[in-house]
């Protein structure tokens, strides 16, 4: 058993990334434009977008797409559980349980009945590039992006938007964002990156994510401005204050690990920002007052401690720190339940990543419905 640590008061690291982003912003690593958006000024028009979630999981990019007023036709997820859970809360779109790169897009094609897809969305997968893992450069998840450029070259959509960790950006020298961005230009697709801080657009957490977006329009590829500065994130205090005195209830995924009184009793020693544990410093956490959660990850429910109570955050609390709403409900046992939701882009930023791209696609709406005019008169 690894020894408790010596309580003592940590200050959050809220600039992270900075330097990559910098880099990103100068126009380093990718090549092509990109236009910042307001989203708190973008309103929904009446113009209905279709879009697809590829490597979908429980429906993070999902979620906030919809709130941004976008229509989902489609999402392929491989794991049971986390297919349930996006069958329950996105009932009239096609959901295929599967490993995508066996999904034949002839297939895809059949059951949208030759919908337009506008946007080809895909949070692939990102163990192999992750600071928090091994970043292991032969990883065979890291070649998961061509089932992402397979759907895009098929389906043609208007706009792709591709999501993974800020460590993607700096593996094998960046070698392997030249590569997309090459690959995608020779199917006809100018993609950029940027990397978007979660909670700069509401999430109450330090969840710093690569935002990929491109189309083949030849138009700059819109990201959200960020809508809050440090002095206005929002805590994790305040997003689960409520939930405190909540009793367990497995109905709406307030549920967290069982402790024993020796256990509350060690995890009541430990201070903000410090851990349980000298071997694993990076779980077991006691989250900070006053500021967003450290990032929601997908093992089991010791990764944060309460910045209150002695216990771990229950599976709804998480969800929360991750910005779902209430109403969105996870399948499975409570593990599974954490691994989805530490798995997910949280819908907020989601959200306003759609918004940014409204504009240009009612841009392309109507220049496409003059056209048809023209054409028919």
């Amino acid at each position: 058993m690894s020894e408790l640590l010596e309580p003592k008061t940590k200050k959050p690291n809220m600039r992270r990334n900075r330097g990559i982003q910098q880099h990103l912003q100068q126009g380093v690593l990718w090549a092509g434009g990109v236009e910042w958006i307001d989203t708190t000024r973008i309103k929904i028009s009446s113009n209905t977008y279709n879009f697809i979630d590829l490597f979908s999981g429980c429906g993070g990019i999902t979620c906030g797409f919809v709130q941004a007023g976008f229509s989902p036709v489609l999402g392929i997820e491989v794991d049971p559980a986390t297919s349930s859970t996006y069958r329950h809360n996105f009932p009239n779109s096609i959901h295929i349980e599967g490993k995508v790169e066996e999904v034949d897009t002839v297939t895809v094609r059949s059951l949208l009945h030759d919908k337009v897809v506008h946007i080809v969305c895909a949070g692939f997968p990102c163990p192999g590039f992750s600071v928090a893992g091994q970043r292991i450069v032969n990883d065979s998840r890291n070649v998961l992006y061509k089932q992402v450029i397979r759907f895009t070259r098929e389906l043609e959509p208007w706009f792709v938007v591709m999501e993974n960790v800020p460590g993607f950006v700096t593996l094998n020298n960046g070698s392997y964002l030249e590569n997309i961005v090459k690959e995608f230009s020779d199917i006809g697709y100018t993609v950029t990156a940027q990397i978007l801080e979660s909670a700069s657009f509401g999430v109450p957490q330090f969840r710093p994510r690569t935002i990929m977006i491109g189309n083949r329009f030849g138009f700059p590829n819109p990201y959200p401005k960020p809508i809050l500065d440090e002095e206005s994130y929002v805590s994790a205090d305040s997003a689960i204050k409520d939930l405190k005195e909540t009793p367990r209830n497995p109905l709406i995924n307030h549920e967290w690990t069982r402790h024993s009184e020796e256990m509350m009793k060690r995890i009541e020693q430990v201070q903000p920002g410090g851990s349980l544990y000298k071997s694993y410093f990076d779980a077991w956490k006691r989250q900070y007052p006053g500021v967003p959660s450290m990032t929601i990850k997908d093992n089991h429910g010791g990764t944060h401690i309460h910045p209150e109570l002695n216990r771990v955050i229950s599976a709804r609390e998480a969800a929360r720190l991750q910005s779902f709403p209430d109403s969105f409900l996870f399948s499975g046992t409570m593990k599974r339940a954490y691994f989805q939701i530490g798995n997910a882009v949280p819908p907020l930023l989601a959200k306003h990543v759609a918004l940014a791209l409204r504009p240009f696609l009612d841009r392309i709406a109507d220049t496409k419905e003059e056209t048809n005019n023209d054409q028919q008169d």
